[in-house]
């Protein structure tokens, strides 16, 4: 009779052991579809820089998908704006010269700390973008040669403006820098089409992503895992909005009116892609999923918009 009772507590010890851990699994369970849960019922953070259309002046458009945004003005004129990658600078092109000189300029998030860094006269400096470690700009430079024919170079200098050099084995417009410091940019040829083409920072390796005949497609911007280009482009006879992996295959349209979409930018998770939208006298920035899907505007009168690549979407000081 004891040996029975004792086996019988035992047993009971087991199964109490076993509810308490059961119990545990299911409190850790219910604490972690929680956390899952509430991040994804937080609204996606935007930070995005761009061009006021009836100002000119770059301002930074900060907030979220839901709820009203917060708009900072930079109090400078400029546009083809770039962050650099931790969000403290801005890179982008100012007009000289009644217009006939543009330039590249950097200055803080704020606005403040402008520095002019490119002073070539009667040349078009424009579409600036930081290496991956903030350490360079590369950018583009267009201009009419001597015998009037127009000539697209691409340029690279340290992030304070010196060593200023041409990469003179790429011909085009529209650099970008891939997360592994290549550069994915607009190719252009002499019949005035163009492609999206990728190259090793020197120039070297120049790989044709894009092959449509007479097609205009400009402005790539690689999303922040560099598995994919988004791009604007012709090919179909109106400027639409493109995406591709980063070797040119699964080439895909994502949007389709009547009115002109360009300068695409990834958010910072790659889920979503601002762009500009220019129908008429209306000029506006859009925002939508990588599917083509949920377009909605989200800035009025604006353009030239670039989305703030850090994962919380937020400023640094």
């Amino acid at each position: 009779m004891p040996k029975h009772t004792k086996k019988k507590n035992s047993m009971g010890t087991k199964n109490l052991d076993r509810v308490k851990i059961l119990s545990i699994f299911l409190t850790l369970l219910s604490v972690n579809l929680y956390c899952q849960n509430s991040e994804k019922s937080k609204p996606t953070s935007l930070t995005i820089a761009y061009t006021a259309l009836s100002s000119g002046i770059v301002e930074i458009y900060q907030g979220s998908t839901e709820g009203r945004p917060i708009i900072k003005s930079t109090n400078e004129n400029g546009g083809y704006v770039a962050w650099s990658p931790n969000g403290k600078r801005i890179a982008f092109y100012a007009k000289y010269d009644k217009k006939k000189t543009w330039s590249i300029h950097t200055m803080n998030s704020d606005g403040t700390n402008r520095k002019r860094l490119t002073h070539v006269k009667n040349k078009w400096d424009n579409a600036p973008d930081w290496s991956p470690d903030g350490t360079k700009i590369v950018f583009a430079r267009e201009y009419k040669g001597s015998k009037g024919i127009w000539q697209y170079e691409i340029w690279i200098m340290n992030s304070d403006g010196s060593e200023q050099t041409q990469i003179k084995s790429l011909k085009g417009s529209n650099p970008f820098f891939t997360p592994d410091g290549r550069i994915v940019f607009s190719q252009e040829f002499e019949d005035k089409s163009s492609a999206i083409s990728i190259a090793d920072v020197d120039g070297e390796n120049i790989i044709r992503l894009t092959n449509n005949k007479g097609a205009k497609e400009w402005h790539p911007d690689v999303s922040p895992d560099g598995k994919q280009i988004a791009f604007m482009s012709d090919r179909d006879g109106n400027f639409e909005i493109y995406v591709m992996d980063i070797d040119g295959s699964n080439q895909k349209r994502l949007t389709y009116n009547d009115f002109r979409d360009s300068m695409p930018s990834w958010s910072p998770d790659g889920s979503q892609l601002i762009f500009h939208t220019r129908m008429g006298e209306n000029r506006d920035v859009h925002m939508m999923n990588t599917d083509g899907s949920s377009v909605k505007k989200i800035i009025s009168n604006g353009g030239q918009a670039a989305w703030l690549k850090i994962a919380n979407g937020h400023l640094t000081k």
